[in-house]
């Protein structure tokens, strides 16, 4: 029997619904589409649309949602809270964030200190240390913006950005290295990053996913896509 998760995406984002969609037909993914609340190229979507979309979603009769929008939640320190809570009320269902899943993965791998790549502005990287040292003990040690100018460039960026800048910034002193974009298109790339930089590799869709199996229960394991869904290792909690 298949199983049903939902995915809210922004408008712009052409990348989500391709990774989720390579999944075996037994885990099915429904997507959601969000307009923008704002002029600046990574600024949260549309409150209604979430909840409407969201809403939708339950009428699927999806299992959980996740916002896979990572950059959101770096917004305001109760953006989490109140988003997760406007969309379970609008399904139904247990919802989540990406940057929930990010920092639940992060301490599942029990990681503490991290190196980001990310298309981000040097400011939301600036935010995304704040969030992730408040929320959940995070530190990040090092970070490169990639220089995504918005989401249309991200969805065209080519990962090998990414992997050159790790090249600069990682230290032995670094737990895990993280990609937050979830329109970067990264899966499969994660894997020789893993086996390059010798660490785990963490990404906005792959931890969203894993954050998702999490919720339903799922824990068999998926090769191909880093050590987080390869291992299935059990969420420690949230911040």
């Amino acid at each position: 029997m298949a199983r049903h998760f939902g995915i809210l995406v922004p408008s712009t984002n052409t990348t989500c619904e391709i990774e989720f969609c390579r999944l075996a037909p037994e885990l099915q993914v429904h997507t959601g589409r969000l307009g923008k609340d704002g002029n600046t190229p990574f600024c949260p979507s549309l409150e209604a649309d979430v909840a409407y979309q969201a809403k939708l979603l339950g009428h699927a009769r999806v299992e959980v949602i996740a916002l896979a929008q990572t950059s959101a939640s770096l917004f305001a320190d109760d953006y989490d809270a109140v988003t997760v809570k406007r969309m379970t009320e609008a399904s139904g269902v247990p919802s989540l964030t990406s940057a929930q899943a990010i920092g639940r993965a992060l301490r599942a791998l029990a990681a503490s200190r991290i190196a980001l790549a990310t298309p981000y502005a040097p400011d939301v990287i600036e935010r995304a240390k704040r969030y992730y040292d408040s929320k959940y003990g995070i530190a990040v040690v090092a970070a490169e913006s990639l220089g995504a100018t918005d989401s249309y460039a991200i969805g065209k960026m080519d990962a090998g950005l990414a992997q050159a800048a790790f090249a600069r910034i990682d230290r032995p002193d670094i737990d895990a290295l993280v990609v937050p974009g979830g329109n970067f298109p990264t899966l499969d790339w994660i894997e020789p990053w893993e086996r390059q930089f010798n660490k785990p590799v963490l990404t906005t869709n792959q931890a969203a996913l894993w954050a998702v199996l999490q919720a339903m229960r799922i824990d068999t394991p998926l090769p191909g896509w880093g050590r987080l869904l390869s291992r299935m290792p059990a969420c420690r909690g949230d911040g």
